[in-house]
């Protein structure tokens, strides 16, 4: 199998590390996060990174006891870059100092001047005799490592940039991974460069690679995997479906909660194009039932989990010899699970996969896509062919237009849900806003309102509609459509949809609001 170029970041814990290695990704760098406490001189041989690159972290470096890199680490002969902590820990370990306080404490935007002499890591920086950096810092270094000279300075940081260039190493006290750092891409692209990596890092070369992992773990025995219709548990069916043919079989649930056309076009998807085996399980009387008079949020989540692992199980044990169970896990929950500490983390979100499953069904993981960030694995739909209409939806929540329904759900209730939610995003589709959305739908309000239509008097549901422009999902804003078009759309909505005679549109950013409104 090949072996890719490979960096390690070596993890401090950052609150952004993982934004480190979506730059490095971007450059078609393959990088791994390991948290400091598991880096030890045996792993970094066995690793046998390219380069490396230390993180930031919230500990000081002056604390007895605070994280360290391996020694081994400084003879290793590659590269290396400090960033923030990671410049701290660099510095005080090859023999330099830092210190607390004394108001050099850095917290926000800040500009590095250049020194009179150059480094090839900042090819491209200082055109304008400065650039602006984002800082993060309460210690700062005092004295630099011997062999290092600097190469940048800010306001309260004089060490903002210093280099042993005859060594490699490199170390910088803000955070070039953030978007408030506009040339920290560059740098990152700088440091791989100097480090001889070639890029070798794609799709095409990770579905080879992927397939041939999957055929060696699974063999000729049967894998069956949980299909929500989203793209991470698509794109991992088709690769799987690729690697193993009909030894896979997909388990698609539909609990009555999906949007308008979801079910029919996700059957016809994979068993007619893709001719997998897939097992249809309609189950939206049962969903449906157990939810009925349910209005809070929690309940409503937690029943509908409970009774679809309960579902996945049931159809599961129809399929015969199988021993494997396919997940659409990806980079991050991998990340998550371990924090820097060591300690499990509380983050990870119980939505990505089939809670449960694995323990309770005596089944090992097929788990093709844990290498991988969201980004990438949309890449990679594209790589395996599947529609680009497909591969760009937008997230859509395990509880489905359950938690798009505040209050009782009823089925009437939904069915006015759908449709209005099939209009607004026709839409955002009409007029090519589609792609520059992170997430848009209607929420059906627990009131009724009195409206006129002709001559007559209509008391009917109010709805929200929502949209949002995210990165990752974590903080968000709402989308700004023009008053032209949302009144456009109003009025398609109460024209075309019965049931519904008013319409707002929820400007709530997050925080302070959630994306979806339970």
């Amino acid at each position: 199998m090949t072996q890719h170029q490979r960096l390690l970041i070596i993890d401090f814990g950052s609150q952004v590390t993982q934004l480190i290695a979506r730059r490095l990704r971007e450059l078609n760098v393959y990088c791994e996060i390991h948290p400091y406490n598991k880096v030890t001189d045996a792993f970094l041989r066995d690793f046998a990174p390219r380069a490396v690159i230390l993180s930031g972290g919230p500990d000081s470096v002056t604390r007895a006891g605070s994280p360290r890199a391996p020694e081994s680490l400084w003879t290793m002969g590659v590269p290396v870059l400090g960033i923030c902590y990671g410049q701290q820990t660099m510095m005080t370990q090859l023999g330099g100092k830092v210190e607390s306080g004394h108001g050099t404490a850095e917290f926000g935007r800040a500009f590095v001047t250049p020194t009179e002499e150059r480094l090839a890591i900042l090819n491209g920086w200082f055109e304008d005799g400065r650039e602006q950096v984002w800082m993060s810092h309460g210690d700062h270094v005092s004295q630099i490592a011997p062999g290092f000279k600097v190469y940048g300075t800010s306001p309260n940081a004089p060490f903002a940039i210093t280099a042993d260039v005859e060594r490699n190493f490199y170390a910088v006290q803000f955070h070039p991974e953030v978007h408030h750092t506009p040339k920290g891409a560059r740098l990152y692209e700088n440091f791989v460069r100097l480090a001889g990596f070639t890029g070798d890092w794609t799709m095409a070369g990770y579905r080879e690679q992927a397939i041939q992992k999957i055929r060696e773990q699974v063999g000729d025995k049967k894998v069956i995997c949980g299909l929500s219709g989203g793209v991470d548990s698509s794109v991992a069916a088709v690769l799987i479906h690729e690697a193993i043919g009909d030894n896979l079989t997909c388990v698609f649930v539909d609990h009555g909660l999906l949007r308008k056309g979801e079910a029919e076009e996700v059957v016809t998807m994979f068993r007619d194009h893709y001719n997998m085996q897939l097992i249809a399980a309609d189950e939206s009387d049962l969903f449906l039932g157990a939810l009925e008079g349910v209005s809070d949020p929690e309940v409503k989540r937690k029943t509908i989990g409970k009774l679809f692992i309960d579902v996945f199980q049931k159809y599961a044990n129809r399929i015969e010899g199988a021993e494997f169970l396919a997940q659409g896990t990806l980079y991050p929950d991998v990340i998550e699970s371990v924090s820097f500490s060591g300690g499990p983390s509380v983050t990870i979100k119980s939505h990505h996969n089939v809670g449960g499953l694995p323990e309770k069904m005596g089944l090992k993981l097929v788990e093709p896509l844990r290498e991988l960030f969201k980004d990438e694995v949309r890449a990679l739909g594209r790589e395996l062919g599947l529609p680009a209409k497909f591969i760009g939806r937008h997230p859509f929540p395990g509880p489905g237009l359950a938690i798009r329904c505040p209050g009782a759900i009823t089925r009437e209730k939904l069915a006015i849900l759908r449709e209005a939610d099939a209009v607004y995003i026709d839409q955002i589709r009409k007029h090519g806003l589609y792609d520059e959305i992170w997430q848009a739908f209607v929420a059906i309000l627990p009131v009724r309102t009195v409206g006129v239509m002709g001559d007559g008097r209509t008391y009917d549901y109010a709805c929200a509609l929502r949209a949002v422009t995210s990165v990752d999902g974590m903080t968000a804003d709402y989308y700004p459509f023009s008053h032209e078009f949302l009144g456009e759309t109003a009025t398609r909505i109460i024209n075309e949809v019965k049931g519904i005679n008013r319409v707002t549109y929820d400007i709530t950013s997050k925080p302070p609001g959630t994306i979806e409104w339970e």
